[in-house]
């Protein structure tokens, strides 16, 4: 796992650093440094610089090009300078490198490479100015971009932007920050690496997950061993207006392909001999039902809930006022682990949320921006500023574990913070977050609600979902491409921890 820290956390972690006795003239030097390896420069190149210290890592770059015989050429967008960067820019005119002043009418072409050093991840609202006609210049020239610490105009914690730099590399310096993922990162950061400079983390952190991070959920399966073993979870939703996507989850196998013994497909009476040819290795249950859609049953649904280790609910569910009632009872009767997705979360919010802090289960919220606007009471453009903050107040206040669901992906208990940056532009379908549910049903089955167990399953669909692309195209990508590629995902998972 990799640390991710916020804007301030990072901020403060730099301060107590040089108080602890690296200067911050010598975090500048390893800061240009890393950024001078993490790329085979060919030159000429053009680095743009602002005024902070971000600017500073720019002047240092361009010394490290200078000894190396690259032609190198210095745009200032202003004459203002951090203590060290002054340090550096000085040695950059000792050294007689080109520095120019960029202004209105500069066009940024003949270069081989461009380097951003406008703006740090401290830089938070829109760009103006100079500064926006600088980053658009750079948008359009045509060159390898490479971006110091976060392209700038990208908010270090969001990942948000009206306008930014749309880089080849971004190379961050310390630590990941949140808004290297979040956001619109992933349509404006090419590659990204991160530089350890010496900087030593305090405060909260959270972790970005790797492929090996998961040796402790999906591990080796005895031969000795059946499928009472791996559990029963049942897949509770649909309805006649519906029916596909819980089926979907449950027709792709993905409870089955991460691992559950038993998968079961609970859904209205009427709709059983839709679904049924579709089972193969899953089985059926059949809830009592009132015009297409399941009505509260308790002995029915005791019944269903029986034996299971676990149960996601609200896939393809609709709109009824029975449901809160179903979920009610699901909720303060069942023991076993709890998926809520989905129209499921739509009744959820309809209900006294407080229910969830006694709940006799373990509970997996799994929203999207607009369902967590209606749990939370956060406006969506709040949510988007303050994702991983947000996130974790509201997973600890009502003690469940949160999946929020964007680019990449937030899991939290409101102690314990994950982000997996798996996924890809062809699962904005319909059905994807169905897939993700049968996923996380499917690991449930043998393992107990938890940040990571969660965080594996989004992994396990984020790459299956990215293998799917491979072999189709984003445009035409359907969600049942990604249920295919989920035992190769899980193939790659379980190599990856043997190495």
């Amino acid at each position: 796992m990799l640390p991710v820290t916020d804007v301030e956390t990072m901020r403060k972690s730099d301060a107590e650093t040089i108080r602890g006795g690296i200067s911050g003239r010598e975090l500048m030097r390893r800061a240009a440094e890393g950024i001078w390896k993490a790329h085979v420069w060919r030159g000429p190149v053009a680095v743009i610089c602002g005024s902070g210290n971000n600017a500073g890592d720019g002047y240092a770059l361009a010394l490290l090009l200078f000894q190396a015989g690259i032609d190198c050429t210095v745009y200032l967008l202003r004459e203002q300078f951090s203590e060290d960067g002054a340090y550096y820019y000085e040695k950059c005119r000792e050294n007689g490198i080109k520095t120019r002043y960029f202004t209105e009418n500069c066009e940024l072409t003949g270069y081989a490479e461009i380097v951003d050093c406008i703006f740090g991840t401290g830089f938070s609202g829109e760009v103006h100015g100079i500064a926006a006609r600088a980053i658009e210049a750079i948008n359009a020239s045509g060159a390898y971009v490479v971006s110091a610490d976060i392209n700038s105009g990208l908010n270090g914690d969001s990942g948000d932007a009206a306008l930014c730099v749309r880089s080849d590399l971004t190379v961050s310096i310390g630590a990941y920050k949140c808004g290297h993922f979040l956001g619109l990162s992933k349509d404006v950061i090419g590659t990204l690496c991160n530089v350890d400079i010496g900087i030593s983390l305090i405060g909260k952190t959270r972790y970005l997950t790797e492929k090996k991070d998961f040796t402790s959920v999906l591990k080796p399966r005895k031969n000795d061993s059946h499928k009472g073993v791996y559990g029963y979870v049942s897949l509770i939703g649909g309805c006649t207006e519906y029916a596909g996507a819980v089926k979907l989850a449950n027709l792709s196998c993905a409870a089955l392909r991460s691992g559950c013994g038993v998968a079961r497909l609970v859904v209205p009476h009427s709709l059983g001999s839709a679904v049924s040819p579709f089972l193969l290795e899953s089985t059926l249950a059949l809830s009592p039902e009132q015009d297409g859609k399941m009505i509260y049953d308790p002995a029915a649904l005791d019944r269903i809930l029986a034996g299971q280790a676990a149960v996601a609910v609200g896939m393809g569910w609709g709109r009824s006022a029975e449901y809160t009632l179903i979920l009610k009872h699901i909720l303060t009767r069942f023991s076993g682990n709890v998926v809520i997705d989905a129209d499921g979360l739509n009744t959820l919010a309809e209900m006294d949320i407080d229910i969830l802090k006694q709940a006799s289960c373990k509970v997996l919220l799994t929203p999207h921006l607009k369902e967590m606007e209606r749990l939370s009471g956060y406006p969506i453009s709040e949510i988007r500023k303050h994702t991983v903050p947000i996130a974790e107040e509201f997973a600890a206040k009502y003690r469940i574990c949160l999946l929020l669901k964007g680019a990449s992906t937030v899991i939290t208990d409101g102690n314990e913070t994950y982000l997996v940056n798996r996924g890809c532009a062809g699962m904005a379908t319909a059905g994807s977050g169905d897939v993700l549910s049968g996923v996380l049903a499917g690991l449930l089955g043998y393992h107990t609600v938890s940040p990571l167990v969660a965080a594996c399953g989004a992994y396990i669909a984020g790459l299956a979902g990215e293998l799917a692309q491979q072999q189709n195209n984003p445009t035409s990508m359907i969600a049942s491409d990604t249920v295919s590629q989920i035992s190769q995902a899980v193939s790659q998972m379980l190599d990856c921890g043997k190495d």
